[in-house]
């Protein structure tokens, strides 16, 4: 059964102040993609207005046809080689403390664009040696050593979304595989790295699979969860199932946190990097 009319907490006050401006502005100058805009993030007024946004590397054009994304799907052009010093330079135009990089997946390059990643790591280290850096990573494929070489490089937090319960892959994310991103959180875990990972609510998924996919995050040692609703972006997309209510997302932070997590972010608007200065924050009080 799906649903269609969003309920009173889910209605959304866009601003476009002055703050979002100068953002907006920079984005386009610097000829940046931001998964705000890609995605259509209903946070995106929020976010710029405090002069914040995720940078989406490696083109706007997904190679994967997940069914609840709004990013353009389709045949990648070539690489921007110069697109981590833009990056680098508008993290340090906007005086960021904690930068979150993302991408579309490239399964047409055989480093997924891990390469990009790593140097945009660096740019942003050289450029703005203050910030902190949060990279939200596609798979790469399973692409070993692509997952290694951005592991070493040692972002602050490495975030790989598992975005539903592993039943509803076939459904909402079929050419993605559980397992394998099960195996990267882990991995970041295994070599010191904050692992964080984000999940959407409202698709068909059950309450025993959501606690049992906490149980298998929790057995990786799992740092940062996020849980959002999933709202429709488009007729082409997935419908939605259900509208959480707030008092159910509270219920599942309790959850989490019984199970050890270091911190989790659990409401209807919360998105993978909603927030994320602050929860970066938290973690490292909690390492003090």
């Amino acid at each position: 059964m799906t649903v269609t009319r969003r309920p009173e907490w889910l209605k959304i006050r866009f601003s476009t102040g002055k703050e979002y401006r100068k953002v907006r502005e920079l984005i386009e100058h610097e000829k940046l993609h931001t998964v705000c805009r890609s995605a259509r993030c209903p946070n995106v007024g929020d976010c710029w207005s405090r002069k914040t946004a995720t940078f989406m590397i490696l083109g706007d054009i997904c190679t994967r046809n997940c069914r609840f994304c709004a990013v353009t799907k389709g045949k990648p052009a070539g690489l921007d080689y110069q697109e981590p010093e833009r990056v680098a330079a508008a993290v340090k135009k906007l005086a960021l403390r904690h930068a979150v990089i993302t991408s579309v997946t490239r399964d047409d390059l055989q480093d997924g664009g891990s390469v990009i990643f790593v140097k945009t790591i660096e740019n942003i280290r050289q450029t703005a040696p203050g910030c902190s850096i949060e990279v939200l990573i596609p798979d790469f494929y399973g692409n070993r050593s692509a997952i290694s070489t951005l592991i070493k490089a040692k972002p602050d937090i490495l975030n790989h979304n598992l975005e539903v319960v592993p039943a509803l892959y076939p459904k909402v994310r079929p050419q993605a595989d559980f397992s394998l991103s099960l195996q990267i959180l882990e991995q970041a875990r295994k070599h010191d790295l904050i692992s964080k990972t984000g999940i959407m609510v409202g698709l068909g998924e059950t309450r025993e699979e959501i606690t049992e996919l906490f149980r298998r995050l929790s057995s990786i040692k799992l740092d940062i969860l996020t849980i959002g609703q999933y709202l429709q972006p488009s007729s082409r997309n997935i419908a939605v199932e259900k509208y959480y209510h707030p008092d159910e997302f509270l219920e599942l932070k309790h959850l989490g946190e019984s199970m050890g997590f270091g911190h989790v972010e659990s409401g209807p608007m919360v998105r993978s990097s909603y927030h994320a200065e602050e929860q970066i924050l938290k973690m490292n009080a909690r390492a003090v």
